[in-house]
């Protein structure tokens, strides 16, 4: 199992905190604060997030106040704020997934983290149940309906997966789909596949049948190869690999979900990586889809 952008992180959550309103607002008062516009971008200097004192933000967006985030080891809390995005000179608004394979680990999961959490709150504003508005608690990590029922931020667990031919070498092959979201691209995106994890349904049996559904491949031997936080709006991808044989399912896509599925060579993905090849394009560095289909390249 390899690690992912963001897969791990050395900031105490310190969850035992966030219900003590005393220590939070001391925590804040010194405190460091990852800012994210309504867009979803922060502030980057010099390849590094840019951090402010509460002093210098204050708490604003659809919270009314700041979400805590944690403890590094030296004392020091983070927090994140949603509003407009400060002028600081020499820095430049950018996304997670522009800058997540850059950052420091601990800035990654910062902003992983914030993100996550500001989009969360801004899409429960109000009670499912009762249409009331929601109150903030516990340092951003509760809502409370007029009801007294506490909401908790949603985590949604999704499926990625590069599924391969088994075959060693320059000539074995990878199974990528181009989405019908990156419709518009200049360049023809290709992928592995991903879907969500449905009700009452094993992440095993999801990566089977996302797989089937979306390019009519049979998979088996899926094996874990380790997760991402996906903070677009709140998804946890957990990475597997599997294998299939292209003689045995010809490629039958599904017009809702992909544009085009091949099976692509090493040689292949290879030359895209290296810049030799700009005939098509594939994952950021900073996702997990990059990381699959690295370790796959690399296996051969």
């Amino acid at each position: 199992m390899s690690e992912t952008p963001a897969a791990r992180s050395d900031l105490d959550r310190a969850a035992f905190r966030r219900a003590d309103p005393q220590w939070l607002a001391d925590a804040w008062s010194r405190g460091r604060v990852v800012v994210v516009g309504d867009d979803g971008r922060a502030l980057i200097r010099d390849e590094r997030l840019v951090l402010f004192g509460s002093g210098e933000v204050g708490a604003a967006g659809p919270t009314g106040e700041p979400l805590f985030l944690g403890v590094d080891a030296g004392g020091t809390a983070y927090f994140a704020v949603n509003r407009e995005l400060p002028e600081v000179p020499g820095a430049e608004p950018k996304h997670l997934w522009e800058v997540g394979a850059d950052l420091p680990p601990r800035e990654t999961s910062l902003l992983t983290q914030a993100l996550a959490l500001v989009r969360w709150h801004r899409d429960h504003l109000y009670a499912p149940r009762s249409g009331k508005p929601t109150t903030v608690e516990q340092g951003g990590w509760v809502r409370r309906d007029a009801d007294g029922e506490q909401h908790f931020p949603r985590t949604d667990p999704a499926v990625i997966m590069a599924v391969h031919d088994g075959v060693a070498g320059p000539q074995g092959r990878i199974l990528l789909g181009a989405n019908v979201v990156w419709a518009g691209a200049a360049k023809r995106r290709y992928s592995v596949l991903a879907g969500f994890v449905e009700a009452g349904e094993t992440a095993e049996d999801a990566v089977a049948r996302e797989v089937y559904e979306e390019a009519g491949v049979r998979v088996s031997d899926i094996r874990y190869h380790g997760s991402q936080a996906f903070p677009y709006p709140r998804s946890l991808m957990l990475g597997f690999i599997a294998v299939a044989d292209p003689a045995a399912d010809p490629l039958r896509t599904d017009p809702d979900e992909l544009l085009d599925a091949q099976w692509f060579t090493r040689e292949q993905v290879a030359r895209v990586l290296d810049g030799s090849d700009d005939s098509f394009t594939l994952p950021n560095r900073s996702s997990i889809a990059h990381q699959l289909v690295l370790t796959w390249l690399r296996a051969g």
